[in-house]
């Protein structure tokens, strides 16, 4: 069996490729199976985020990043008309720590906003849920999109890295046409005299799986693009079935999408010939996602593209779309960078290396490399056409 791999998810892959008629499962199967299988999925099992994990997002740096957000939330409140009810949504809330800065700073400085929120995270992982419900000090409540009526929500849902980790198909362009990659599994030399070998999982072009996969090149406008023979790429169905569930729910207020991802133009540029995907194991990434399985991270990038326009097609406003480095500097961080330089004498050794790590973090959520470049998406709903545009959304000045 492949070296580091979790045995019985392997095991039950290959079931499950085996008990079909085709002896074959696309690969968004398999990688929903790999990252979300009920018992034995990377994400279901726990994800190993964090310095001694397998990756890293803006929050695991500082408080800084939440605190940022918790000023746009504090005026898309302001926006709806100060609510006595206000829903913050996250979706996908990895070990809770943004929720917990976000909350802290809230009740901290806008203790009026602070008593108007219900905080709700949406988790599918059970183990990553049984970490965040260990959380103290804070008003959180778990649930399913099931337990929400539509037309509910009035305030703003969120998600930091959630999207990048949504199944996708892998898609090639072979002879004319779009073909995609399905996963099987080997069983070449198994029992071969004294030696058992187990085999292992390979891929194999077929015809689209659904005509969805077709369809959704016209909707992001890259359907004419010539593409090299050979041009592999993936098609993230999945998100849009969420953004159509989350829509349905909101009644008024707004939906916030962070993440790392590229406008259809730059996704399906035909130079792109590999794709998007990746695979984070121990702060490392590679592009095999056939070992490790069950402990590796995969992910492809998101076609924020894909997602304006489904919100288009579901009623959501275009808010605007802007790098992080951007929307951050917009609320604040710039001044937070500035005020390390203004401020008095370090007193000792220990004070000067605490500003210096300090600077160091701030600096890497603008990297436009790293963090600074992933993608903020903001799409509305049910708001008047005159409303005010967002702080995050409005170019800061660069000093």
């Amino acid at each position: 069996m492949t070296v580091a791999s979790n045995p019985a998810l392997v095991t039950a892959i290959q079931q499950k490729i085996q008990h079909q008629p085709q002896g074959r499962i696309s690969f968004a199967e398999y990688m929903d199976a790999a990252l979300y299988h009920p018992a034995e999925g990377y994400y279901s099992r726990g994800a190993k985020l964090g310095a001694m994990g397998d990756f890293v997002t803006s929050s695991h740096l500082s408080s800084d990043f939440g605190e940022l957000l918790a000023l746009q939330f504090v005026q898309i409140w302001q926006i709806l008309g100060s609510p006595s009810q206000f829903d913050l949504v996250e979706m996908g809330a990895g070990q809770g720590i943004l929720a917990v800065d976000i909350l802290r700073f809230i009740k901290q400085n806008y203790s009026d906003f602070f008593e108007t929120i219900t905080y709700t995270i949406i988790e599918t992982s059970a183990s990553l849920r049984q970490q965040q419900q260990q959380i103290q000090g804070v008003k959180i409540r778990w649930v399913t999109w099931d337990e929400f009526p539509d037309d509910s929500l009035c305030g703003c849902c969120f998600s930091n890295e959630l999207v990048d980790a949504f199944p996708v198909h892998r898609l090639q362009w072979q002879d004319g046409q779009w073909q995609e990659l399905y996963v099987t599994w080997d069983n070449q030399n198994e029992n071969e005299g004294d030696r058992e070998e187990t085999g292992g999982f390979k891929e194999e072009l077929g015809p689209l799986s659904t005509p969805a996969l077709a369809a959704y090149f016209e909707q992001v406008g890259v359907a004419d693009y010539e593409w090299p023979e050979g041009y592999r790429t993936e098609v993230n169905l999945a998100a849009l079935s969420w953004l159509e569930t989350l829509a349905r729910k909101l009644k008024r207020g707004y939906v916030m999408t962070i993440d790392y991802g590229y406008e259809a133009h730059r996704y399906y540029h035909p130079q792109r010939s590999r794709g998007t995907l990746q695979c984070y194991r121990q702060h490392r990434y590679h592009d095999d996602p056939y070992c490790f399985v069950g402990e590796q991270d995969i992910t492809a990038h998101v076609d924020f593209t894909a997602l304006q326009r489904q919100g288009d097609r579901l009623g959501l406003d275009h808010e605007g779309f802007t790098p992080q480095a951007l929307f951050l500097m917009a609320l604040g961080l710039g001044d937070r960078l500035a005020a390390l330089g203004r401020g008095s004498q370090p007193a000792s050794g220990a004070d000067i290396l605490r500003v210096m790590q300090r600077r160091e973090v701030l600096h890497s959520l603008l990297d436009p490399q790293g963090l600074g470049g992933f993608g903020v998406l903001v799409q509305s709903k049910g708001l008047p056409s005159d409303r005010p545009p967002l702080k995050g959304l409005t170019t800061p000045r660069m000093s």
